[in-house]
């Protein structure tokens, strides 16, 4: 194998081709993130290759349904509650399918905040909140007030 020059590398058959650092010009495919593998065994169904996406997926569903039949507070408890199940399995579990869009710490940083902030405003919700921040109210307050 002869190297043209030093940016040189082999293709799959062995030839040198010409490398380079530049993006290409059209992106032919991409790399998986990391767990993006499935969660079953490739012979079994497909829902069953993809249960951590579904899980979060339908429970997030029955908290937008109950949000909908007028129970906000425990629909969005319950939104918040699924994607902070989705951050743990994202965490635990080495393969969660369609659950894994970027790399994991991403994931979970992303699920998990989304999760406690949704799950912390429904725990806050007017009339009769079921957590009171004092400084909150000093701070809404101050703004108006001032």
């Amino acid at each position: 194998m002869t190297v043209l020059d030093p940016v040189s590398a082999p293709d799959a058959e062995g030839r040198p081709r010409r490398t380079t650092r530049r993006f290409p010009l059209f992106t032919r495919d991409t790399a998986r993130p990391e767990g993006g593998g499935r969660a079953a065994p490739g012979d079994a169904p497909a829902p069953a290759r993809q249960w951590p996406i579904l899980a979060v997926l339908l429970t997030v569903g029955l908290g937008l349904l109950l949000t909908a039949l007028d129970q906000f507070r425990l629909g969005t408890l319950l939104v918040g509650v699924a994607l902070l199940a989705g951050a743990a399995l994202r965490w635990l579990v080495p393969d969660v399918g369609m659950l894994a869009v970027r790399s994991r710490f991403t994931d979970i940083v992303t699920y998990g905040g989304l999760g406690l902030v949704i799950a912390l405003l429904a725990l806050m919700v007017q009339p009769n909140p079921l957590l009171e921040i004092p400084f909150l109210k000093d701070t809404l307050h101050f703004t108006v007030d001032g």
